[in-house]
């Protein structure tokens, strides 16, 4: 699978994908190849279904997950070889639409106060304030933070947008503490060397353990802040459309699922019931 995969990887790059998104569409085309113990030339619709069913009912794998091997298996078909109807009739997973877990602004502060150092606090402070994903989050330059417009610019977001969210006035003093201390050159948040980013599990554990630290019994990972960021910018009444802006989220649809989860868009629902004893005078015995 030398050849193929160089191809694949050449095909993949001059159409721009990302260096995450490459390795896992390869991966995705070297684990069906190796599920059938044949190379993916010698195969079509059928081994393609055959293993995809093998993820859903055996492997229990989620949607998210199959529909990305999905993506890598119908770009091999269609890209390298140029046999599209292989893969013409593969439908995607039906998205699940679960509701986000979300931190109380008194979690937040707790969270923050759980905090081990000005780097974690930092850091914390920075996925939250922004609403930012992971990946823009590592790959932030001291360059992106604009203290003149109170801005912070995300050069690549996710599907190449490139966007701007507010620098918050408490978040920028924390982050001139944090650049006398740590002296950022090429990466905002780096390694053990500066020349390197923040490895994104490295990020990740620490969230988990400052929750702990904190005591929140929720599950805490860094997009449980961004997905707290944007349902407390709805609860404060900020409009849906700047939020979705904000967000850098390319349908609005994605962006009202925070509706669900908003404490104020819920406190202005009355039930039906209540109108009933209002208009009754009675309550319930």
């Amino acid at each position: 699978m030398t050849k193929l995969r160089r191809r694949m990887e050449e095909e993949l790059k001059v159409r721009n994908y990302r260096p995450p998104t490459i390795e896992a569409y390869i991966a995705a085309v070297r684990n069906f190849a190796r599920f059938h113990g044949r190379s993916p030339d010698q195969m079509g619709a059928e081994e393609v279904r055959a293993y995809l069913l093998h993820l859903t009912e055996e492997r229990k794998l989620s949607w998210s997950t199959i529909n990305q091997t999905i993506c890598g298996i119908r770009f091999f078909y269609t890209k390298v070889l140029g046999r599209p109807i292989e893969v013409g009739k593969v439908a995607y997973q039906k998205r699940q639409r679960k509701l986000p877990s979300v931190l109380s602004e008194q979690e937040i502060i707790r969270l923050l106060d759980a905090s081990a150092d000005l780097k974690e606090r930092v850091i914390l402070m920075t996925l939250y304030s922004g609403g930012l994903r992971l990946r823009e989050l590592i790959e932030l330059q001291p360059r992106d933070i604009d203290s003149v417009s109170m801005r912070i610019r995300i050069r690549d977001g996710k599907g190449g947008k490139e966007r701007y969210v507010v620098l918050s006035t408490t978040l920028l003093e924390a982050l001139r503490r944090y650049f006398r201390q740590f002296r950022p050159k090429e990466w905002l948040f780096y390694a053990g060397s500066p020349e390197l980013p923040v490895n994104p599990r490295t990020i990740q554990r620490m969230v988990r353990e400052v929750a702990l630290r904190a005591e929140l019994s929720k599950h805490v990972t860094p997009h449980t802040l961004r997905h707290s960021y944007a349902t407390h910018l709805l609860d404060h009444g900020t409009n849906l459309r700047y939020i979705q802006e904000l967000m850098g989220h390319k349908s609005s649809k994605t962006t009202e699922l925070y509706f669900h989860v908003s404490q104020h868009a819920l406190g202005k629902v009355v039930s039906p019931l209540d109108r009933l004893c209002v208009k009754t005078g009675k309550t319930a015995s």
